[in-house]
């Protein structure tokens, strides 16, 4: 089982019998079914070129998963697929109803999915008390998913980002309502720009400035990552206004881009390195980056862009871990279950270690935009009230990989969800928001 350790749950019924490599263990591979593990071989890894190429179809998956069957025997294969949380009497007991539906759903979906893995975690102030792994973080290299599993996490960087924001207000670097435009001037060149125009930093931040959600430039989204800042500067010009600022939510993966581009100008220091020493390092987020260097990469799991038809693509996955274009503040963290625990601990100020002023944390945490106040956008985080409870997170999505977090500020309660993979059977966003409603508020 990939559970810490310190908080090993027990209590909960169908336990599993942990198996070397499978979801019950904390190693992060199997010694190699075929005596390899080819997934730490950069070259290979970060090309896509591994085994099956760039494109199969889900026959190839079914014949790995045949032979590895009979490689290690019925036992393991059930460990890998099915675990189940294991005895938990350290969690309290009315929680076992809900954690053991979420667990035994997933399980179930990541088998059935048949393409890559899933690592999911619950926290409580940013300590990990359940976490499991299910299928595989590189299926070619026979690489089981794990606790450890470094995963991309898409639009849970506008969270990142939007937190840096936060950070550097509290420091009077910038305002919420400091001028865009103040920032980042080329922004007055936008086209189809309002009359006056001038979105604030609030406005960016809640998908309420009037963006639209991409530039319309070609290879906007191409290019090695240090390069990211000319991308941006390219784009600008031909990312159009599609309302007013202020008058409704837009989301705009461009908006949070010079959003970043904008907090780099202000602070007069590099976007990635800001968020390394002022949210990262602080929380001891270790494996969290914006490039995974060779410490990390063991850990890295391997995407799989993959869609209904059963095709499923690892060479823009891995491409894409050399560059993305402008898409680094919007979309270029990687994270684990672990450390998202803590960056949303971080957030509510519940952990060790608060990022942000209780006045600035109720403005991050409050919708900002004008169609619903129960349920909308925060600062970087979806806002949600239901049943008098209110929860904060964000997903996200590229090009194999899908991710949530979902937290309870009131709580300190978080749930994590990773996946290797775009296409699957679980609603991330709606499994997590079942556990966390299932668990009572105490």
């Amino acid at each position: 089982m990939v559970l810490s350790r310190a908080a090993r749950p027990r209590g909960l019924p169908g336990g599993a019998t942990p198996v070397p490599g499978g979801c019950c263990s904390r190693s992060r591979a199997m010694a190699g079914w075929d005596g390899s593990r080819i997934a730490n071989d950069k070259g290979a890894f970060m090309t896509g070129k591994i085994r099956d190429g760039g494109s199969t179809r889900r026959t190839w998956f079914a014949r790995f998963r045949t032979t590895l069957f009979a490689a290690v025997g019925a036992t393991a294969l059930v460990g890998i697929w099915a675990c189940t949380p294991p005895e938990a009497s350290e969690l309290p007991a009315e929680w076992h109803p809900a954690l053991s539906t979420f667990a035994e759903g997933v399980a179930a979906d990541v088998e059935a999915d048949g393409v890559g893995g899933m690592t999911v975690a619950l926290a409580r102030d940013g300590e990990v008390l359940w976490s499991e792994a299910y299928g595989w973080a590189d299926p070619a290299g026979g690489i089981a998913a794990a606790r450890e599993t470094i995963y991309r996490t898409g639009s849970i960087s506008k969270s990142v980002t939007a937190v840096l924001m936060a950070i550097l207000v509290d420091d009077g670097v910038v305002s919420l309502d400091t001028p865009l435009d103040e920032l980042v001037p080329e922004t007055q060149d936008m086209a189809e720009r309002p009359p006056d125009a001038s979105p604030d930093l609030r406005q960016v931040a809640s998908h309420t400035a009037g963006f639209a959600r991409e530039p319309d430039l070609d290879g906007a989204a191409t290019g090695p990552i240090e390069g990211w800042t000319s991308r941006i500067l390219e784009s600008i010009p031909t990312t159009r206004y599609q309302t007013p600022p202020g008058t409704g939510y837009s989301y705009s993966n461009i908006g949070f881009g010079i959003l970043g581009f904008g907090l780099e100008r202000a602070a007069g220091e590099p976007f990635m390195d800001q968020v390394e020493a002022r949210i990262f390092e602080p929380l001891g987020m270790a494996s969290s980056t914006f490039i995974v260097g060779e410490d990390l990469l063991p850990a890295l799991s391997r995407g799989h862009a993959n869609g209904r038809d059963g095709e499923v693509n690892t060479e823009q996955p891995a491409r894409e871990h050399a560059g993305r274009g402008y898409k680094v503040p919007n979309g270029g963290v990687y994270s684990t279950v672990d450390d998202l625990a803590r960056f949303a601990a971080g957030v509510m100020g519940r952990g060790d270690v608060p990022l942000l002023s209780d006045e600035v944390r109720a403005q991050v945490l409050s919708v900002q935009t004008p169609e619903d106040p129960d349920s909308g956008y925060g600062l970087g985080f979806s806002v949600s009230t239901v049943d008098g409870r209110v929860f904060a997170g964000h997903g996200g999505s590229v090009a194999g990989y899908t991710a949530h977090l979902l937290f309870e500020p009131a709580t300190g309660l978080t749930v994590v969800l990773l996946r290797n993979y775009n296409s699957g059977r679980t609603n991330l966003g709606g499994a997590a928001r079942e556990l966390l409603a299932g668990l009572p508020a105490n």
